[in-house]
């Protein structure tokens, strides 16, 4: 199983925008998939993840109401849609695939991260 990651940019404060995880490598459908994003010295921290059909999403309370996960299958590729970027938001952003419990993704696989850059 292979992910990948892209979509990071420089942004501004109140900025949208869109990161792609592209999935390969087994049938794509059976998974659930998520994003964590992490900062300089910090752990990888779980934002949203959606389940194989699309139909549940989670989301941490840091992101919930800004950002939209969504999945589709046929194109085997995960999006998360990040509205009113703030500064904190910046982080490396990454991927994965795995089991869902207590609301969050258990990584099994990990894409490469993308870098995310909100200025104030």
């Amino acid at each position: 199983v292979q992910l990948q990651a892209f979509g990071g940019g420089l942004m501004q404060a109140g900025d949208s925008l869109r990161l792609s995880c592209a999935f390969s490598g087994r049938t794509f459908v059976r998974y659930a998939v998520g994003w964590f994003r992490q900062t300089p010295g910090e752990e990888r921290e779980f934002e949203a993840a959606i389940n194989w059909s699309g139909d549940t999403t989670y989301y941490s309370d840091s992101v919930k109401g800004r950002f939209t996960i969504s999945r589709d299958n046929p194109k085997n590729t995960v999006y998360l849609q990040m509205s009113s970027l703030k500064p904190e938001d910046t982080a490396v952003y990454f991927c994965a695939s795995g089991p869902i419990a207590d609301g969050k993704i258990i990584p099994t696989y990990w894409g490469q991260g993308t870098l995310v850059t909100v200025s104030s």
